[in-house]
């Protein structure tokens, strides 16, 4: 993760590429070597429009009918300021949030493992980590957090709701998610744990004799680019036929690390990135790479893929001719830099754009995919939460939820739409059945249990990956 610059005489401002959510606070540093300096000289010389700061501040401070904290006066102004930006991704971070921001940067940390984001003022999911406690509570992109153990969070700013989403390894934490497609919002139980720091997993799957490397990188880590080459070179070693690189689900990371991936794989005739500033032209950063890889490569992308993950599938897609397979992209192209004020605070500040290869700049849009795949149902089923027992005639969402997991297991109820029919009732006693539970046909904890176990062993099925078995089926048509 990114380190904060702090000093006494200057403020130094890291280029950080802040990607899509700060549960985790992820931030992207451009390179460790680029910095500007903004002397505070420069600030000396204010506009006349701080008069009328100044006259509010006097009459507050000497005028209003109770003592006021000065302090909270400046940081209200400051706060004020950056929401009349509409941005985001522009916040100020004082003393308490700026040391948290600290510890989030640290190589590991403790949580639930996702990454999260403000927009519209509303608290989302932008993507939880793969293998993290948020993904296996069923947790998915885009969900929007309205209440954290059961305290109202609507109106939060993104640093108070993350403050109370994180904690201690094996607490728990019960989050109400409004998310689209149900009318009323469910309440998922994730036991926090701690975040691992490997990012980047690789194995060879054996296809029509062909040998196909499949990459998966969960999030850019400060060692996930000499991770990634590693991992590379022993399956050239093994002489792949392809390459599959799996984005889905990665909330982006820092930069270098992007950097030094891409350079390995996009040659050097075009940009992999350009970064293009309000009064500046763009610049643009190339890799040193002659000639492309002697094998034929894919990227697998869908919703959740945000920030850096996206300036890699861009590069490899725009400036080395690779095929994106799956899902649009999540869609965030801007860049912050981090500003110490002096006193231990912070503004994170919207300063720069990045766009494509081909500058294209596709924040709120994201990448379409060159072959769009959808997964199956079994991928998009919601956490089963019942009140009671479910059973015949009864009519509600819990019972449609539930068959529609029947369905996406391989069981038909025969209807999706909220009654437990007798063809329902028939359908989960042979679910009962087959794994070992009474037959009853009444859908309890137990059964509930079995169900969403289910359900996350069928996920980890490779042929169940409608996507990760396209991009295979592609390299079927490659020599």
């Amino acid at each position: 993760m990114t380190d904060l610059r702090k000093t006494h005489v200057a403020i130094l401002v890291t280029f950080a590429i802040i990607f899509s959510s700060l549960a985790t606070y992820t931030s992207i540093q451009i390179f460790s070597d680029d910095k500007t300096e903004i002397r505070k000289t420069e600030y000396r010389h204010l506009p006349n429009e701080f008069s009328k700061i100044e006259q509010a501040y006097e009459l507050i401070t000497k005028g209003y009918i109770e003592n006021v904290d000065p302090e909270h006066l400046v940081e209200g102004a400051v706060e004020g300021m950056l929401a009349t930006l509409g941005d985001p991704y522009s916040v100020y971070m004082n003393e308490e949030k700026a040391k948290e921001f600290n510890r989030s940067l640290d190589s590991s940390f403790e949580g639930i493992g996702a990454e999260m984001s403000e927009v519209d003022g509303k608290v989302i999911i932008v993507s939880p980590f793969k293998n993290s406690p948020a993904e296996k509570a069923g947790l998915k992109p885009f969900d929007e957090i309205v209440a954290v153990d059961g305290q109202d969070v609507k109106g939060q700013d993104l640093y108070e709701v993350t403050s109370k989403v994180r904690g201690k390894k094996g607490t728990t934490v019960s989050l109400q998610i409004l998310r689209e497609g149900l009318s009323e919002p469910i309440s998922i139980e994730v036991i926090r744990d701690k975040i691992p720091i490997e990012t980047v997993f690789s194995e060879i799957i054996e296809q029509e004799e062909k040998k196909i490397g499949y990459i998966t990188i969960t999030s850019f880590a400060e060692e996930t680019g000499e991770d990634f080459l590693s991992r590379l070179n022993t399956l050239e070693k093994e002489k792949i036929d392809g390459l599959i690189i799996d984005v889905r689900g990665n909330p982006g990371g820092l930069l270098q690390s992007v950097k030094k991936i891409a350079g390995e794989l996009v040659p050097k005739e075009k940009p992999m990135f350009q970064i293009e500033g309000r009064d500046q032209g763009q610049e643009q950063y190339f890799s040193k790479l002659a000639e492309k890889k002697p094998y034929p490569i894919a990227v697998l992308t869908d919703k959740g893929s945000a920030s850096a993950s996206e300036i890699l599938a861009a590069a490899l897609k725009e400036a080395g001719g690779y095929p994106t397979i799956g899902e649009t992209t999540f869609g965030k192209g801007t860049v912050q830099q981090q500003v110490d004020l002096g006193d231990k605070s912070y503004i994170k500040l919207t300063m720069y754009k990045w766009l494509t290869p081909d500058g294209n700049w596709i924040h709120g849009r994201g990448i379409k995919p060159d072959i769009y795949v959808v997964q199956p149902d079994l991928y998009h089923v919601h956490p089963l939460q019942i009140d009671q027992p479910l059973s015949k005639d009864m009519n509600n969402g819990q019972v449609k939820n539930a068959q529609l997991i029947l369905k996406s297991l391989g069981y038909e109820p025969g209807r999706v739409d909220g009654y437990y029919s007798e063809t329902t009732e028939t359908a989960v006693k042979r679910f009962q059945r087959e794994h070992n539970l009474p037959d009853t046909g009444i859908i309890n904890e137990k059964t509930v249990r079995k169900m969403e176990k289910k359900v996350a062993e069928a996920k980890r099925k490779k042929e169940n990956d409608r996507q990760l078995q396209m991009a295979l089926r592609y390299f079927q048509y490659q020599h």
